[in-house]
This record gives structure tokens, C-alpha cells and sequence, in this order.
């Protein structure tokens, strides 16, 4: 009888010496939820920080899921600073956006290369539906004492090459607007993955 305990207890203990071992996930929270900007010139993929920026995140998350930035364009393009979009038909019609959101330009994120920020008018909450993309480090648009900034929400982990080709088309004045690229590149649409 003791023997068969024994050779009971041994071959528990060794089959539980073979069963593999499941470490926490390291990676277990949450990240942070993904979009693709479908471009006439290629994809953007960008990191949406839902965390730091929760309102404009979900700003942009309904503007994209809605369709309203399908056929927009890059209506905007400075080179050495930034290209914006989210507003605008190739016709340069104005969409007409949702209500203005608040300002989170002071959620701790900078203006830095690829980094997506919000555009807006002068009153710090006026953002709707435009973003744009710096393609330098614009520090001066971020926030500094009281003077809000524009608040960042994302930033670019695939297609700098597409934004860096962007940044290249020639532009002209379009009536009263400046910086228009002279050939539209499109967002066709914006996907976002979850």
C-alpha cells in the first residue's frame, strides 16, 4: 500500500511538473485603439492615445466610423511644419462638422514629429473635425501657462513615408485659401481598429 502511494503521489507530482506554467501577460492592459488613413498616396497607420486625449479620441473615432471624412482632403500642406485635413472637399466646400469639442491640449502630449493634434480657430474650443500632422517638432503649439495649445491625440507608427510625400506636393492660393495642394490627395477613408 505504501508503495502505491508513493507511485501515486510521484506520478501526480511529475504531471504536474509537465504542465506548462502561464505567466501573467505582461501586456495585459489594454492598448490603445488604432486607425489607418486610407490616402490617394498610401496609408497612414496612427496610435490614438484614448487615454490622454478621451474626448477628442472619440471625436475622431465618430467622425471616422461615421464616413464623414471619406473623399476629404489634405487641404493644408506646409512643408517643414505640418499637413492638415478632416474639412474639406477637392471643390475646398467645407463639410459641415459636428458641434466643436474641448480643448485637451493640456493632457501631457506634445506637438512632436508625427504627432496628430487637433486644428481649431483661435477659441481654444473650437475643434471639430480637422486634424493635422506635424512634420517637425512644432513646440510653439503646444500648451504653455494659460495659453492653451493644440491638443495632440495621436501620432503616426506606419506611413511617415506617405506623410512625408504629402508634405512634398507643390500648393497654390485657391481664392482665399493658402497652401493648397495643386493635385488633391484624398483621405478615401479612415479606418479604425479596435
Amino acid at each position: 500500500m505504501k508503495k502505491q502511494t508513493l507511485l501515486l503521489l510521484s506520478l501526480i507530482f511529475s504531471g504536474l511538473a509537465c504542465m506548462p506554467v502561464f505567466a501573467a501577460d505582461k501586456d495585459s492592459t489594454p492598448k490603445n485603439p488604432t486607425a489607418i488613413i486610407h490616402t490617394t498616396k498610401g496609408p497612414i497607420t496612427i496610435e490614438l492615445y484614448a487615454k490622454e486625449a478621451p474626448i477628442t479620441v472619440a471625436n475622431f473615432i465618430d467622425y471616422a466610423e461615421s464616413g464623414f471624412y471619406n473623399d476629404t482632403i489634405f487641404h493644408r500642406v506646409i512643408k517643414r511644419f505640418m499637413i492638415q485635413g478632416g474639412g474639406f472637399t477637392k471643390e475646398m466646400q467645407r463639410k459641415n462638422p459636428k458641434a466643436p469639442i474641448a480643448n485637451e491640449s493640456g493632457n501631457g502630449l506634445h506637438n512632436d514629429r508625427w504627432t496628430l493634434a487637433m486644428a481649431r480657430t483661435n477659441d481654444p474650443d473650437s475643434a471639430t473635425s480637422q486634424f493635422f500632422i506635424n512634420t517637425k517638432m512644432n513646440s510653439s503649439l503646444d500648451k504653455k501657462g494659460k495659453t492653451p495649445g493644440y491638443a495632440v491625440f495621436a501620432i503616426v507608427t506606419d506611413g511617415q513615408y506617405v506623410v512625408k510625400s504629402i508634405e512634398k506636393t507643390p500648393t497654390m492660393t485657391l481664392g482665399s485659401y493658402a497652401d493648397v495642394p495643386v493635385e488633391p490627395v484624398y483621405i478615401e477613408r479612415v479606418e479604425i481598429i479596435k
